[in-house]
């Protein structure tokens, strides 16, 4: 055992956000730490690291367990360079031991100048030099809180990968559900200062979950009919005043005390969007460079009524700046954005809003509209923010006393009361917790209108947009029919992918009428023998599926058969591909009439 955390309790005023918590932590295990926005997660990373102290509690950890704690929030001496950053307080041995590892780390992050001054990185490379300095320092126990936000979808994928290899245990907190998934062995859950801990990864905990709140409903069921009868015999007068009838009435009190509140807050809300007719936005070869670099080039689309579109490229490579030309904050070098009369844009920007923190939350709100028309009926801003998880109380605390989640949340409520019918979304995932996450997924897939997002978070692409914009290196912008996983594993072929900036013209020729169309001897074969192929593979992959899910706590098997999976996972999409080509290939023989 790493570290064992016993009977934990941690209040701010009156709020408490740990109750008598436990944890304890053993060599090799990968903790995921999950629960609403202010429910005190990175309250507990910091009290396990010793950063700050429990109001009571215990904390006792092995002697020679070395801690890294990446915080969500780190502090800077703008004086250093990247790399003296990285190794703030280290011995100058670690320095010259480990300086290779931490520039390859760095480049994987996308920081390549070591000795440029960290006061002039912004706040997203900042957090990447953070992350290095965590990785490159020997340790037995690494603390991260909210390692995937400011990574792009590549430097997440490389740090997804760097982590399931990493051999040492990892604590760490973070929204992204496939990072969850392919990194961790156990979940553990913060709710209304309970914690709860699941054996397994992210898909293995919602079942898991779902089981015991299950349980818990049957619990709960059986002991109120017990209390309704007890209740009945109660209001009936016990016929005797013996030590039966006592026990009985103490048990009707006991009873009436053990029942809890098993029904759980959840964001919940009626879709909000004004009325969008035929003409939308149409975007007409808009281009923008700095510096001269060229960040976007050419870039031509019709945004449609019910369009589900994701944006996804490096850091810096212009994904923001496309979004503020469409929104009209930024001003374009080249082309125009022209709307239709019935567009109300609503625009989520990455930064957020300049929220005044002396305002309370439900004069925010009633700012932006006191009441809605919503698929649910006319709802009031109280009613509304409700939804959004904010209690009464919490309406009217003032602003700076939220959590960076809760204002992300806040901010996102204000910019869907004022019923916009096309949304552009820039990183929305960023410091949502999974339970609004997953809920504001499916408004998005019942909003009546358009949506247009950036984002790095692959689950919540896959399960909103059904059209993937590249950035190319050029500032062109390639468009791929699909959601994210789709758009990924069409990279190679890219059957489905074509540029969607503005075409040049092209003079086609002809192709002869009296050249005959067929398969070789060769595709012939493969294309007889591919589908059941592709069966045998799901299957396999199946098979190797409920394999992980039985070996979930055996994290050295678990490894084994992850990268089993990840081969056949490979050699399966290349065979989709494979199949792709061979079917469209034989329509057009078939359409030529070389088959019949």
């Amino acid at each position: 055992m790493l570290l064992s955390a016993e009977k934990i309790t941690k209040s701010y005023s009156e709020k408490t956000v740990l109750k008598d918590v436990s944890l304890y932590l053993d060599e090799g295990e990968k903790i995921g730490v999950i629960g609403l926005n202010g429910t005190g997660k990175s309250t507990f990373l910091k009290i396990i690291a010793r950063i700050e102290e429990p109001d009571s509690g215990t904390i006792t950890r092995n002697p020679n367990a070395r801690i890294e704690f990446l915080p969500q929030n780190p502090e800077w001496d703008d004086n250093l360079s990247v790399l003296d950053h990285v190794f703030l307080g280290a011995s100058a041995e670690l320095k010259e031991l480990k300086a290779y590892e931490a520039k390859t780390v760095l480049t994987k992050l996308g920081i390549s100048e070591f000795d440029k001054s960290v006061g002039l990185l912004s706040g997203g490379q900042r957090k990447r030099v953070a992350i290095a300095s965590a990785l490159v320092r020997p340790c037995e126990l690494l603390i991260l809180d909210e390692p995937t936000n400011h990574l792009d979808s590549g430097m997440v994928l490389w740090l997804e990968n760097y982590l399931i290899r990493y051999t040492g245990a990892i604590l760490m907190v973070t929204h992204d559900r496939y990072f969850l998934d392919r990194v961790t062995n156990k979940i553990v859950e913060i709710d209304r200062g309970n914690l709860y801990t699941y054996q397994g990864n992210y898909s293995k905990y919602l079942e898991l979950k779902a089981e015991r709140e299950d349980m818990e409903r049957a619990s709960e069921r059986k002991k109120r009919s017990l209390l309704r009868k007890e209740a009945e015999w109660i209001k009936r007068g016990p016929r005797a005043r013996g030590t039966k009838s006592k026990d009985r009435i103490a048990r009707f009190e006991e009873l009436g005390g053990s029942i809890a509140d098993t029904e759980t807050e959840t964001l919940a809300i009626g879709t909000l969007s004004q009325r969008l007719g035929k003409k939308t936005v149409e975007i007409r070869g808009i281009g923008k460079s700095f510096g001269g670099r060229q960040i976007v080039k050419d870039f031509e689309h019709v945004i449609s009524r019910d369009a589900r579109i994701g944006i996804v490229g490096k850091n810096g490579c212009g994904k923001t700046t496309l979004l503020n030309m469409i929104s009209g904050a930024l001003a374009s070098d080249s082309g125009s954005v022209i709307f239709g009369d019935t567009v109300k844009l609503g625009y989520f920007s990455q930064e957020g809003l300049d929220m005044d923190p002396s305002l309370r939350v439900i004069d925010y709100i009633k700012g932006i509209a006191g009441e809605v028309e919503t698929s649910d009926g006319t709802q009031s801003a109280s009613q509304m923010l409700e939804k959004f998880l904010f209690t009464p109380d919490l309406q009217w605390n003032t602003i700076n006393r939220l959590s960076g989640g809760e204002r992300r949340r806040l901010y996102l409520l204000g910019v869907l009361m004022e019923a916009p019918n096309i949304l552009l979304l820039d990183e929305p995932t960023n410091d949502l917790d999974i339970e609004t996450l997953t809920i504001f997924e499916e408004y998005l897939n019942r909003f009546n209108g358009a949506v247009v997002a950036v984002s790095h978070d692959r689950y919540f692409l896959d399960k909103v947009v059904d059209t993937i914009f590249e950035f190319q290196d050029d500032g062109t912008i390639k468009k791929c029919l699909g959601g994210y996983s789709e758009y990924l594993a069409g990279k190679t072929s890219e059957p489905n992918c074509q540029k969607a900036s503005k075409p040049k013209a092209v003079s086609y020729k002809k192709e002869s009428s009296n050249k005959k169309l067929k398969f070789s001897f060769k595709e012939q074969r493969e294309f007889e023998n591919i589908e059941p192929e592709i069966e045998a593979l799901n299957l396999k992959l199946n098979e190797l599926l409920l394999q992980i899910d039985r070996e979930s706590s055996n994290y050295l098997k678990l490894q084994e058969l992850t990268s089993r999976k990840e081969d056949l996972e490979r050699t399966l999409d290349e065979k989709m591909e494979r199949w792709v080509y061979l079917n469209d290939l034989a329509e057009k023989i078939a359409q030529s009439g070389q088959i019949e």
